[in-house]
């Protein structure tokens, strides 16, 4: 099997942990979510990622991801071919967990992850990468070019940057984009505290006040909130750590949330 070199930058290593989540859960006798093209991709790179990651930083992204992944469900089910766009896109696979056949993605990532994916990924008529910064606009013009409606996933990324420029990627989206759905992560202040918080540049305890950014807060809920079916395939003893996990994060904050982007 070929082996393809990581050679990321220290934030852009952050990738590895949900891709590790994801392939380590779909080995799992009693999975939450499978996922087989994490494991072909995480037996592809030339890192030993058994090191990434302990078993409990390893459960979040799997629960971020199976929540996330139920609203872009839901989207896809209202807009079939509607436009998924997912900034800072790392080494997901939600295009192959989820797509529909109609619909189009667009996945942005910084140039040396996109080039890292391009190794692993197949770009087609439906599909394309886009290198970009989520605080740029550069990104937006291959997003108008794809067809509307159109749902942007944050997924990990915007909690890294700077508070202002968590918020100038949401300027581009709105200003843009008037009319979209925003699925994104906030982490409350209490958690960005915390010493495992790490390059944690932005906090945010209501998720409601980020009206202010021109965001209307539909649904939000703690990673460990899984829907009713998710939480059925959860073994007794995860079950009773995610509800303590849950109540901590309600907490300290942190939160998962679906926004319509209404524009100021």
């Amino acid at each position: 099997m070929e082996r393809h070199r990581v050679a990321l930058g220290p934030v852009q290593e952050t990738l590895l942990i949900p891709l590790h989540a994801r392939a380590a859960e779909t080995r799992r006798r009693r999975p939450l979510t499978s996922d087989p093209r994490s494991v072909e991709v995480a037996d592809a790179l030339d890192r030993d990622l058994s090191r990434v990651g302990g078993r409990l930083r390893l459960l979040g992204p799997v629960c971020r991801g199976v929540v996330l992944d139920g609203w872009v469900r839901e989207f896809l089910d209202e807009h079939p071919s509607g436009t998924v766009v997912e900034i800072g896109v790392g080494l997901n696979t939600r295009h192959e967990r989820l797509d529909n056949g109609t619909a189009t993605w667009v996945e942005i990532d910084l140039p040396d992850v996109i080039a890292l994916r391009r190794e692993l990924f197949a770009e087609h008529d439906r599909r394309r990468m886009v290198e970009g910064s989520a605080a740029r606009p550069d990104w937006a013009a291959a997003v108008a070019a794809a067809p509307g409606p159109y749902l942007f996933v944050s997924e990990a990324v915007l909690i890294y940057l700077t508070e202002a420029g968590a918020r100038a990627a949401v300027d581009v989206i709105r200003d843009r984009f008037p009319g979209s759905v925003l699925l994104m992560d906030t982490v409350g202040s209490a958690e960005a505290r915390r010493p495992r918080a790490v390059n944690v540049g932005w906090s945010c305890d209501d998720p409601g006040e980020l009206a202010l950014w021109g965001l209307r807060l539909r649904d939000s809920r703690t990673l460990w909130d899984l829907p009713r079916e998710a939480r059925a395939r959860l073994t007794p003893g995860r079950r009773v750590l995610c509800a303590l996990l849950d109540r901590a994060s309600r907490a300290r904050g942190s939160r998962l949330s679906r926004f319509d982007v209404d524009g100021l």
